[in-house]
């Protein structure tokens, strides 16, 4: 997958998985620092994965981005329902890809410091 390769390319740790059930699965498991999900994953899909993840008390609060080809306004309140934090459309720039995930970290890591 493309955004895996990018991600990889800009120094991020990636856990990649095959569809939704293992995406939830490996969040808890791992808790990451951000969740990118893509919206047509298999078994569950991105909009229901980030809901159960906002959901779940191991990962209520990682930040979620979700990439999609769905670009109607409709579909984007839907991800903000779900709680995804940025939504990015496919086609993506690699440089935007990164960029927007870093700042997901950053914004992150920016709270945990605040919470000390």
């Amino acid at each position: 997958m493309l955004a895996e390769l990018v991600l990889r390319r800009e120094g991020f740790e990636v856990i990649a998985v095959a569809d939704g059930d293992a995406a939830f699965e490996a969040a808890i498991a791992q808790r990451p620092a951000v969740a990118v999900l893509d919206v047509s994953m298999p078994l569950m899909n991105g909009l229901e994965t980030a809901r159960l993840l906002r959901e779940h008390p191991a990962t209520h609060d990682v930040p979620i981005m979700l990439l999609t080809a769905r670009v109607m306004e409709a579909d984007r309140e839907r991800g903000r329902r779900a709680g995804v934090d940025d939504q990015l459309d496919k086609p993506f720039s690699p440089a935007v890809l990164a960029q927007r995930v870093r700042a997901l970290v950053d914004g992150r890591l920016n709270q945990e410091h605040t919470t000390r």
